[in-house]
């Protein structure tokens, strides 16, 4: 067959002209040359194959003893588990003994907690009803004669230092009654003027300015001439600005002004007239 197509290449190429017949000749090489590069391709791909089939078939055995290794490790395991279970069994059971013990006396420490919580809630409410009480007090009674003195221990300085200690603190509840406390038992001190002027301040903080104004109020009054007269001067007159009463406030840092000239809070009072549109000075009626 291939003879009878060379013979047909031969006549046909014999029938050509020489610049056909050389091109069918180049051809006829791209050819065969084409035809070696495919039986190349396909031994190169018959080899791979055979690599893969021998990878593939590592693999299998690979997967066979992997699987006989782990068909062993669990039996092991299995049998292991078996021997602790029965090994163990007996201490699992006293733990569980002790479990439902401690189950028990945890249950009667929650019942304890939860009544302390009750009597913990008790004690708040009765503290609420003493703080409403001392908010509810316009000035601190003045100690009658023959009163009965403070409690045993209780001393005018440390009371009043713990007063102190609580209102710069921001425990302002606290210090409030403590300074309460100091005027009842020890409001013929030399404190006491400015336990009087620190509880007009407490109000004032919380923004209570009626009972503010009423205790300042009481400094002047009852303590005209000491070290918190300008300061009550100065704190009620922004006490009645808070709560709108401005010709009340100017007279009194006019008041503040007038006493206390060289005072520094008479430069601030100064100011709160400026703010309010008025002379620092007050005109004089004729």
């Amino acid at each position: 067959m291939s003879t009878r197509r060379a013979a047909l290449a031969l006549v046909a190429t014999a029938c050509l002209c020489p610049a056909q017949r050389k091109e069918y000749v180049e051809l006829q090489r791209e050819i065969a040359l084409l035809g070696e590069q495919i039986r190349g391709l396909k031994s190169a791909m018959d080899e791979q194959f055979n690599r893969l089939n021998l990878l593939v078939q590592q693999a299998v055995d690979a997967a066979a003893r992997t699987n006989t290794a782990v068909a062993s490790l669990d039996n092991d395991l299995r049998q292991s588990l078996r021997e602790q279970e029965a090994n163990v069994g007996r201490p699992v059971t006293a733990i569980g003994t002790k479990v439902d013990q401690l189950a028990g006396e945890f249950q009667a420490l929650r019942e304890s907690v939860a009544e302390l919580n009750r009597r913990m809630g008790r004690l708040e409410l009765q503290i609420v009803d003493i703080s409403t009480a001392v908010r509810t007090l316009q000035a601190p009674p003045a100690p009658p004669p023959g009163a009965g003195g403070p409690p045993p221990g209780l001393s005018a300085e440390s009371l009043y230092q713990n007063a102190l200690r609580d209102k710069n603190g921001g425990n302002l509840e606290l210090a409030l009654k403590e300074f309460t406390d100091y005027l009842q038992y020890f409001g013929n001190t030399e404190l006491a003027p400015n336990a009087q002027f620190y509880i007009g301040e407490i109000y004032y903080l919380r923004g209570e300015m009626d009972q503010a104004i009423r205790a300042f109020d009481l400094v002047l009054e009852k303590y005209p001439d000491n070290n918190k007269t300008p300061d009550a001067h100065y704190m009620k007159g922004m006490a009645l600005l808070k709560v709108g009463r401005r010709n009340q406030a100017r007279d009194e840092f006019y008041n503040l002004i007038e006493r206390f000239p060289n005072h520094e809070l008479a430069a601030k009072a100064k100011a709160q007239l400026k703010a309010l549109g008025l002379s620092p000075s007050r005109r004089k009626t004729k």
